[in-house]
């Protein structure tokens, strides 16, 4: 198999409207079960696909290369709030008619925005595919961001911003991230943007990182399920082919982030929520996506909190009955990367929830796990991998982010061999490492 990574270092090189195949996967008969293809079209942007046989649905997604961590303070919040825009009418469809479009074709329609990427998808029958890629590239290239949807948008946002602040789950998470990166980092603010950032952008300055981010060499338009690559890439040339996009003259769009690691603030920070439960999160830094070491940490996490046979669950839920749900987790950025747990208790039990998850980290950075937990956690791992990709859907997810944000698309094979290959070793100086670092601590509840 050829990896993604080979595929974007002869990018530059590679002819446009040229076809690639990036993997091709066949059954123990010889037939093929999964063919991964990439062109280049006009502009830079990538198309790529993944032909599965047997299915009867196709999802397709339009990866933006911009996220919040790409705002400026003055534009916290602007990329989510674009997401929202662009669904508001083109110069073709108005809002009723981009909705009415899936809908009567009975297909799954949304999008999402993270920390440094934007996603439109859309999963429709596989004869529906085509009137897919024409409604997303529509609204890719052709929204008219009016001053009226900008102001009706504004509210819903607002509201979307309260409902999380609702949330003690969301906020405590929040709080932790802006303690961890710092609350002038991109890393540290939210991905909504505050009632004050979101009340404070008009539309000239969404317009402008709208023409800035929207580029199509920062794009990538990836397809799964039954589905032709060929007629993908046609079907793609012609939708985002309006007004010029493909080939007229862009805005630079600049440098994005740099090679330097990110570094964790350590200390704690609380909020008083008139919630009935204390929200916890208490975590150190961790490692970045390209890290080596991420295999190790999943098992890791995954024998720590990852299930209901995992240590924190057992010894704090089952042993002592101190909450109800804790778990563990990790996050990788390109730069940057965090560890962490989370807890939601009474409050009268959080002195004895942090003295207990403390005890555990501290027991794990000594000891490492035991052989039986990393079986059982290499186990999870497999299964929660081939499981999440029986779908169209999971597929053009992995499709995508290995185009945009990492730099291979590595065969699921060689996942599941990279985390067989794990040993109880490299677990063991995995947490050593990382549970021996700063903590950082937020709290979230009632006073």
């Amino acid at each position: 198999m050829e990896s993604m990574e080979k595929a974007q270092k002869t990018q530059k090189g590679q002819k446009v409207g040229t076809t690639r195949t990036v993997s091709t996967v066949r059954d123990a008969g010889g037939v093929v079960t999964s063919r991964v293809r990439r062109t280049v079209l006009p502009g830079g942007l990538r198309v790529v696909t993944e032909e599965m046989a047997g299915a009867r649905s196709a999802t397709v997604g339009v990866w933006v290369d911009v996220g919040s961590r790409d705002e400026t303070p003055s534009l916290h919040g602007a990329s989510h709030f674009l997401e929202h825009l662009l669904f508001k009418g083109t110069y073709e469809r108005s809002a009723l008619d981009i909705s009415v479009a899936l809908d009567e074709i009975g297909g799954e329609f949304n999008a999402f925005t993270a920390k440094e990427y934007t996603c439109f998808h859309a999963r429709v029958l596989d004869e529906d595919l085509p009137l897919a890629i024409d409604v997303l590239g529509d609204m890719i290239t052709s929204s008219v961001l009016a001053a009226d949807d900008v102001e009706a948008e504004r509210e819903v946002i607002l509201d979307e911003i309260a409902m999380h602040d609702d949330d003690p789950d969301d906020v405590v998470h929040n709080l932790f991230a802006e303690r961890a990166w710092g609350a002038n980092s991109p890393l540290g603010r939210s991905i909504a943007g505050t009632e004050a950032s979101i009340t404070g952008l008009d539309r000239a300055r969404i317009l402008r990182f709208y023409r800035r981010h929207y580029r199509p060499e920062r794009m990538v338009v990836a397809a799964a399920g039954n589905l032709d690559h060929a007629q993908v890439v046609r079907q793609v040339r012609k939708a985002f082919g309006r007004r010029d996009f493909l080939t007229g003259d862009q805005v630079p769009a600049g440098p994005r982030h740099t090679n330097r690691r990110v570094r964790v603030r350590s200390g704690q920070v609380s909020a008083t929520r008139p919630f009935e439960q204390v929200n916890v999160v208490l975590g150190m830094q961790g490692y970045a996506r390209d890290d080596d070491r991420r295999f190790a940490l999943g098992v890791l996490n995954t024998a720590l909190g990852g299930g209901t046979s995992s240590r924190l669950f057992q010894e704090i839920r089952e042993r002592r009955g101190l909450a109800y749900s804790v778990y563990s987790f990790t996050s990788q950025h390109v730069d940057a990367g965090l560890v962490g747990v989370a807890v939601g208790c009474l409050p009268a039990k959080l002195d004895e929830v942090l003295a207990t998850v403390r005890l555990e980290l501290s027991r794990v950075a000594a000891h490492g796990i035991t052989e039986e937990e990393l079986v059982r956690g290499k186990g999870q791992l497999r299964g929660g991998l081939v499981l999440g990709l029986e779908d169209s859907a999971s597929r053009m997810i992995r499709l995508g982010k290995a185009e945009l944000v990492h730099d291979e698309l590595l065969e699921i094979d060689e996942v599941i061999a990279r985390i067989d290959a794990v040993t109880l070793e490299e677990v063991r100086e995995v947490a050593a490492e990382v549970f021996s670092r700063p903590e950082v601590l937020a709290i979230v509840g009632p006073t």
